[in-house]
């Protein structure tokens, strides 16, 4: 009988009690995969594989996804200007689509019977890799054991234990998830409503104190160079990261409603992403129309929110990019920021599409486009009916 199952595995604390659980009580020949989406490097993917042979598993891969996440989410939630609650840049949320999506097809790959993922019953990643394998997968099976067990922190280091396993109980106190677009903090204090996450619990400590200023330039809403350097825009990314998390930029507590109803909690920092979503939209704000700027905002929401439940395969998401990309033709240019302790400020833009050109006026100063006498006959027209609904309003009252 095949009993073969793929686990989507991290090496943390939850997908090192499946590798156990799996092959022990379940009897299943386990192959465990690690989905890189720009989180690790190439030391501590080795330390993952390492991990995942010591604990027993038949066999590991590890699959680089970082390109294809970018080109298949992170450049559309940069586009959209995305940022849910007006807080979150969806950091794990899109990286767990492209995640479960190589885990899918995978699994079909080595003709595996069953798929497993270390997510709990009390969040979101359960829904969005259940559903992907259901869309993409559905034939086969699911297994979830640290859901279905309903097992505490506490409780799997205790079975790992007994297993010969040692977790460092104090590291795995903080759940931590780095990837391309940011890198969320879960802990005590995010199951809180008041309590905020202690300096030794950020990935990244503060460091830099003195202002600096970095150049991006955007091309068809695409980063593709920073501080002069041309770069792939994962690269203008990864690197923006190292200049300005030091700085403390980027780092909040995101409250979000679960795609299960219930209110939830998450830690983040994640300077490169905040940095390039309002240097973006500062240039658009210069090179798109008042409505190709009011449409965005609206679709934009909505693309980020129906990503955020895991809805990347419902081809209505394929129109929205496209809608977005078209917008983009015109938002070329250069972006100056400054760098300071816990906070950015957006200096200025040039651009040769920028809208707010001098040839046609200059606000609050002068135009050339148009008379006083033209703005008067204007101002009669665009307020008329408003001037006939008082007028029709007021008789009444009378």
């Amino acid at each position: 009988m095949n009993k073969k199952i793929v686990l989507a595995f991290s090496g943390g604390l939850d997908t090192s009690f499946c590798v156990i659980y799996l092959k022990e009580e379940l009897g299943y020949e386990v192959h465990s995969v690690v989905v890189n989406t720009g989180g690790f490097s190439e030391e501590e993917l080795k330390e993952i594989e390492a991990k995942a042979y010591n604990l027993g598993v038949a066999s590991h891969t590890t699959i680089d996804e970082t390109q294809a996440y970018y080109e298949a989410c992170v450049k559309y939630l940069i586009f959209g200007n995305v940022l849910k609650n007006a807080t979150y840049p969806l950091s794990v949320s899109a990286e767990r689509v492209c995640q479960a999506t190589a885990i899918a097809n995978y699994a079909k790959k080595i003709k595996a019977t069953a798929v497993a993922h270390g997510s709990t019953g009390a969040g979101n990643d359960q829904v969005r890799f259940d559903m992907i394998f259901n869309i993409l997968i559905p034939a086969i099976d699911i297994i979830t054991p640290i859901r279905d067990l309903k097992l505490s922190r506490e409780e799997e280091i205790d079975y790992l234990a007994k297993h010969g396993v040692e977790i460092n109980a104090e590291k795995a106190k903080y759940s931590i998830n780095k990837g391309l677009w940011g890198t969320s903090v879960g802990g005590k204090e995010t199951l809180t409503s008041n309590l905020y996450l202690p300096e030794e619990a950020w990935p990244t400590p503060v460091s830099k104190t003195t202002p600096t200023v970095v150049e991006i330039v955007f091309a068809h809403g695409e980063p593709i160079a920073l501080n002069g350097v041309q770069m792939t825009p994962t690269e203008v990314i990864q690197q923006l990261q190292d200049l300005a998390q030091p700085f403390g930029i980027g780092r909040d507590i995101h409250v979000g409603d679960t795609i299960i109803g219930i209110k939830g909690r998450v830690g983040f920092e994640a300077a490169a992403p905040l940095i390039l979503v309002k240097a973006h939209h500062t240039l658009e704000k210069h090179t798109l129309t008042k409505w190709q700027l009011s449409w965005k905002e609206q679709l934009g929401t909505f693309y980020g929110n129906y990503l955020h439940e895991g809805q990347f395969h419902d081809p209505v998401m394929r129109d929205l990019e496209a809608f977005l990309s078209s917008t983009q033709q015109t938002v070329n240019g250069k972006v100056w920021v400054e760098l300071h302790p816990h906070r950015f400020i957006i200096q200025g833009i040039e651009s040769k599409n920028d809208l707010m050109s001098n040839a046609f006026g200059s606000y609050g100063e002068m135009n050339n486009a148009w008379t006083g006498e033209d703005v008067k006959g204007f101002s009669k027209i665009f307020g008329n009916q408003v001037m006939i609904w008082h007028k029709v309003n007021q008789q009444q009252d009378e």
